[in-house]
């Protein structure tokens, strides 16, 4: 597949280290085995030596190049503490930060912070809240982001044709409400943010060879409905446009607009995105994570994600449900990004 070919070429160019926090998870183990026999990455497993490799000889897997680190018992834990002391100052004493760093989830993106490894993929039995709190609290957002967003990569072969969208955000921001600091005065308008969401989704597209063509999402094209979340669409792509000109997008719109020329020719004939838009941007995360399981499942779409944006490093989370196919190549994807 195109899309992991330049990943692969990102890793053989430049070697990566990636840390899994849940080390004794057989579809961890198994994704390691692949990646270590594939000599694609390094791999550091998070947990106790002993139970991680009980775990991975009752697998049947081979995980004898790994780095295996118990959180427990880790000779560098005072300079790791100092560090997060340092990074949390005001917010976590340094009896919390010894504790938190006894937990894989905020072991393992300490050691992303410290340069031990270059990539951390979580998530196999942690919620999402536990892998992206401490990357936001720990990794922090890059400059010019305000806010952790997700997207996924969906692909698919039909008759030797590949087919590769986008879709954001499906996973982390529940809605997007304007922000007021404490005396009431605005800081950030709901619209502000979902535009954010739409570049950072667009950039992530381009990144895995998609040209975005991104589309704001609706039960409205062009003002046809009414209520809050048409607004919020509507004035997203406009605050989009501000943050990057060049990029090509367009809405509010409803989904077969966005996706029919067909539609597109009634509903907004003079649209340079409607009927051929190729990057999707939801109102909600209801729409967004309905959106691509419906894709998925019934679009025999593979989908890739959810990948985290807006963050310093690669941080990518799994879903609770995933298989060692799927640790594997969202493995050869985070890595690949760092």
């Amino acid at each position: 597949m195109a899309m992991f070919d330049k990943l692969l070429d990102n890793l053989k160019a430049s070697r990566k280290t990636i840390v899994f926090t849940e080390g004794t998870d057989n579809r961890i183990l198994s994704a390691t085995d692949r990646l270590l026999k594939e000599d694609i990455m390094d791999v550091i497993l998070c947990g106790n030596p002993e139970e991680v490799k009980n775990a991975a000889t009752a697998g049947g897997f081979d995980i004898e190049k790994a780095t295996i680190i118990d959180p427990l018992n880790y000779a560098e834990m005072d300079e790791m503490v100092a560090k997060m002391t340092e990074l949390r100052k005001g917010k976590m004493t340094e009896e919390d930060c010894r504790k938190a760093l006894e937990k894989s989830n905020y072991f393992g993106t300490m050691l992303v912070k410290m340069g031990k490894a270059d990539a951390l993929l979580g998530g196999a039995t942690y919620s999402t809240a536990d892998t992206v709190r401490p990357a936001l609290q720990i990794i922090k957002t890059k400059k010019g982001s305000t806010l952790v967003s997700s997207s996924f990569i969906l692909f698919r072969e039909v008759d030797g044709i590949e087919e590769k969208l986008a879709m954001g955000d499906c996973a982390i921001n529940i809605d997007y409400p304007d922000k007021f600091d404490k005396e009431g005065n605005l800081l950030q308008t709901g619209a502000q943010k979902l535009a954010e969401v739409a570049v950072e989704t667009a950039r992530t597209a381009a990144f895995f060879g998609i040209d975005p063509k991104v589309a704001v999402l609706s039960f409205s094209t062009y003002g046809s409905g009414k209520g809050a979340t048409v607004q919020l669409s509507h004035d997203a792509v406009i605050e989009a446009r501000k943050i990057d000109p060049e990029l090509t997008i367009d809405g509010e719109f409803q989904f077969d607009a966005a996706v029919s020329a067909e539609v597109a020719k009634t509903k907004c004939p003079d649209s340079k995105v409607a009927g051929q838009a190729n990057t999707f941007i939801f109102p909600c995360i209801e729409a967004g994570n309905i959106g691509y399981k419906i894709a998925q499942r019934l679009g025999g779409f593979a989908a890739y994600g959810p990948i985290l944006q807006g963050l310093n490093a690669p941080i990518n989370d799994l879903s609770r449900g995933c298989n060692a196919e799927e640790v594997y190549a969202m493995a050869i994807i985070t890595a690949g990004m760092a």
